[in-house]
């Protein structure tokens, strides 16, 4: 029982996004963006956590990295959910497919926090210009850019999380998501533990 005038704390909300699609959406951009809108606000970007790898990093693109890819993802997903159980809004940006989100949906189960997904798919062709057209360590090699959008085509129960950003700006596209996520339409449901 509490004395009458204590002050009660309570676990501020914090909520996990997952904005991802293939190289060329938009999803760092967008989510700065979106970061900026939020408070309390981290974007976490993924690429970084791929550089952490000093020795032995294998390109992440390539099927021999999926047990890194693996690591690094269960590293980020412990990272944006550990902000998020302190309050903050979480924005991961980065490649994860329909194939490593159930490594999101189980920390969120295991935190009791939301999650949202969304997949930045702008068409092939505006794809390749803009992944193409990049400079500094971005990958810009048109051959695993059209994988990568390939593997982000027909994804079923996950369409409905889908943005077409062909003809979007930055700042429209995250207007978008954030009224997304404002109505839950984005929200994927936890794994229990």
């Amino acid at each position: 029982m509490n004395p009458p005038n204590a002050q009660r704390t309570t676990r501020p909300e914090g909520q996990v996004t997952v904005l991802t699609g293939p190289p060329g959406a938009g999803k760092s951009t967008v989510a700065a963006l979106l970061a900026d809108c939020l408070t309390p606000s981290v974007h976490l970007h993924s690429d970084d956590f791929w550089h952490y790898i000093r020795q032995g990093r294998i390109a992440p693109y390539l099927p021999e990295a999926h047990r890194q890819n693996t690591v690094v993802l269960q590293v980020l997903a412990s990272a944006a959910f550990g902000y998020a159980g302190g309050g903050y809004q979480v924005v991961c940006d980065g490649i994860v497919g329909p194939w490593f989100i159930d490594l999101f949906r189980t920390a969120a189960g295991e935190q009791g926090v939301p999650l949202s997904y969304v997949v930045l798919r702008p068409d092939r062709a505006t794809t390749l210009e803009r992944a193409t057209g990049r400079t500094g360590d971005a990958l810009t090699d048109p051959a695993p850019i059209r994988s990568l959008h390939n593997q982000f085509s027909g994804l079923g129960a996950y369409e409905d999380h889908v943005l077409d950003s062909s003809d979007l700006t930055a700042e429209e596209t995250a207007d978008l998501v954030l009224q997304g996520i404002a109505r839950g339409a984005y929200l994927l449901a936890p794994i229990a533990t």
